[in-house]
């Protein structure tokens, strides 16, 4: 089932998320309405708190940005051809390599890009869908998904990651997508 996506505003994106156990209720069918939600709306990752959830539960497929990729343009990536996973109860054990800008964008903050500097690497804790646990270094783009994806169990969203003045600029624009004017080809909820 396609979730509808709660948009910039909504309290549930500011929150820092809880860790849950293999025995949350309907956890295999909100992983796979998330995998629905994702690619109805063109997305490579979201986090559950884009779906109305406060747990620490994310998923990425950075396979498909090197789908819709030049193949003169994979060579600067590492990670290609990507990764696909969920990420539960994920915490970040180190961050490592230069800081590198990158344009994203948000289904919570549609319509809205900007430039995002961030770490090339990032090693992660998290189990997986069958709760077996993982250790693992991410590296280039998809790194940066994950990070992003990390980002909204810790309350955060990638507009924080922007210098104040360009946040003040946008505020008209942030305003209007909390009042639910905005366009988009995908369900989203909007705060009250």
């Amino acid at each position: 089932m396609i979730l509808p996506i709660v948009a910039y505003g909504s309290p549930v994106l500011r929150k820092v998320c809880d860790d849950i156990n293999n025995d949350y209720p309907g956890l295999e069918k909100l992983i796979a309405d998330m995998w629905e939600t994702m690619y109805a709306s063109n997305g490579v990752g979201i986090a559950a708190p884009q779906v109305n959830k406060n747990i620490r539960l994310f998923i990425i497929d950075s396979e498909q940005i090197f789908k819709n990729m030049d193949e003169d343009d994979e060579d600067d990536y590492p990670d290609e051809p990507g990764f696909k996973g969920v990420f539960i109860n994920a915490h970040i054990a180190e961050q490592n390599g230069n800081e590198w800008l990158y344009t994203e964008g948000c289904l919570s903050i549609p319509k809205i890009r900007e430039d995002v500097s961030r770490k090339e690497s990032v090693t992660l804790s998290y189990v997986d869908e069958n709760f077996v646990q993982h250790t693992k270094t991410f590296n280039g783009i998809t790194a940066r998904v994950i990070l992003h994806e990390y980002d909204h169990i810790e309350g955060k969203l990638f507009i924080d990651h922007i210098k104040p003045l360009k946040r003040t600029l946008l505020k008209r624009k942030l305003d209007d997508i909390s009042r639910g004017k905005v366009q988009v080809d995908y369900r989203m909820v909007f705060p009250k």
